[in-house]
């Protein structure tokens, strides 16, 4: 019986015969595994469970210092060409009694981005994701993003950064609070 990574691999070597391109040529003979093995990483985020991801790295802690992590890396790809976008991802929340570890909300952004996404999702399920684990008083997500999509195909615009936020609790309903985020994801690194 045929795994996922061996269908995808004959899935990847009709598509090179589609393309008018011979599989069997010395440069390609490999290319369908390696891109299957690609896409299993590259989607790899479908077969983690969030629960189990932040589980033991949300600790007791009262402060009401706002927690920012800027400048994540990404990458993802977008789900109408299945070209990868990329960039970087911005957090912020104000604690209710619990914190996350901090490598926790990096391994978070990865777990979202490693699937089929659209940024505006992306953005969204990684702040509700923060919302839920640890009832913070209020999360902003801003990502700032290249998209391939855009830049080699289509438009070609080679410059242009999509740029989504999502704001909940504190950061949208308290002016101060958004502006504190803002201020501080601005600032010029150290």
């Amino acid at each position: 019986m045929e795994t996922g990574t061996e269908r995808i691999e004959n899935l990847v070597r009709e598509l090179i015969v589609e393309l008018g391109e011979d599989p069997n040529r010395e440069g390609l003979l490999r290319s369908p595994k390696r891109v299957a093995t690609a896409l299993r990483f590259l989607t790899s985020g479908y077969n983690v469970d969030i629960d189990a991801l932040v589980n033991g790295a949300c600790f007791a802690q009262e402060t009401t210092s706002m927690v920012i992590l800027r400048d994540i890396e990404f990458y993802s790809l977008c789900e109408h060409h299945m070209l990868p976008f990329f960039g970087r991802c911005h957090i912020g929340y104000l604690p209710s009694g619990r914190v996350f570890g901090v490598s926790k909300l990096a391994r978070l952004v990865d777990v979202f981005a490693r699937r089929l996404q659209l940024q505006e999702r992306l953005t969204e399920e990684i702040s509700r994701a923060i919302m839920e684990a640890i009832n913070p008083v209020g999360v902003g997500v801003m990502i700032e993003a290249q998209h391939l999509c855009m830049m080699m195909r289509g438009v070609e615009k080679q410059s242009a950064v999509m740029t989504t936020s999502s704001l909940l609790g504190s950061f949208r309903d308290n002016v101060a609070t958004r502006q504190e985020f803002l201020t501080l994801i601005g600032r010029p690194r150290p």
